[in-house]
């Protein structure tokens, strides 16, 4: 078995675990808000993650040279899976979610993912286009739409009740199943944004504008 494959198999599993940890966190309600605080707990779920993935891109070497090896475009183009956020509005009309939170969660979910494809049709045209400043842009912009999001997700968590005058709240984020988006989508593809902005700082220190895999 080679080392790739070893590789592959142990992100795989590392990512089960994780699913699973979201699941039990989900149906077990341990984060939900019960109290309506601002600061809601499953906030912590989103936490968590990516300050392991920076702890370990700093610290531990191997792990660094894995995420400068992947390959932008597909970083890239995983955000095309974004989109998935249009299942956002939906529920707000359905009056499971409040649309202080849909609405913007929603509609920047979409955007970014209709982006991503566009910006790897680029990249395949000119790959000296790797490190430029427009993908940096939108990488920063889909961590935006999460920060906007969480944002309004926790003025909608009932700690504010003129936000919300229907009285529906965003606790449904905090449990099984819409708590995969805070406990496991989001912090991948907040993971996903920083190794591509790791990627390019790399190409940039290494004068090497190019999409070929870099080799720590």
């Amino acid at each position: 078995m080679t080392t790739a494959t070893k590789r592959n198999i142990s992100m795989a599993g590392l990512l089960i675990l994780w699913f699973a940890a979201a699941y039990v966190l989900g149906t077990g309600h341990y984060m939900a808000n019960d109290q309506q605080s601002f600061l809601a707990p499953i906030i912590l779920s989103v936490a968590l993650p990516v300050a392991i993935f920076l702890a370990a891109y700093g610290l531990w070497r191997p792990f660094r040279a894995f995420v400068l090896s992947q390959d932008i475009r597909t970083l890239t183009m995983l955000q095309g899976w974004r989109v998935i956020g249009f299942g956002f509005l939906p529920l707000y009309f359905f009056d499971v979610l409040p649309g202080i939170f849909a609405w913007p969660a929603g509609l920047g979910d979409v955007a970014i993912g209709l982006m991503a494809p566009i910006l790897v049709l680029r990249l395949n045209r000119d790959p000296d286009a790797a490190p430029s400043s427009g993908l940096i842009r939108f990488h920063l912009a889909g961590m935006l739409d999460f920060l906007v999001a969480a944002g309004t997700a926790m003025l909608a968590s009932g700690a504010f009740p003129a936000l919300i005058p229907s009285g529906l709240t965003s606790a449904q984020m905090d449990v099984w199943p819409l708590n995969l988006f805070p406990s496991f989508i989001v912090p991948v593809f907040i993971i996903l944004h920083l190794s591509v902005l790791f990627k390019i700082r790399h190409l940039r220190r290494s004068a090497l504008p190019t999409l070929a895999p870099a080799h720590a």
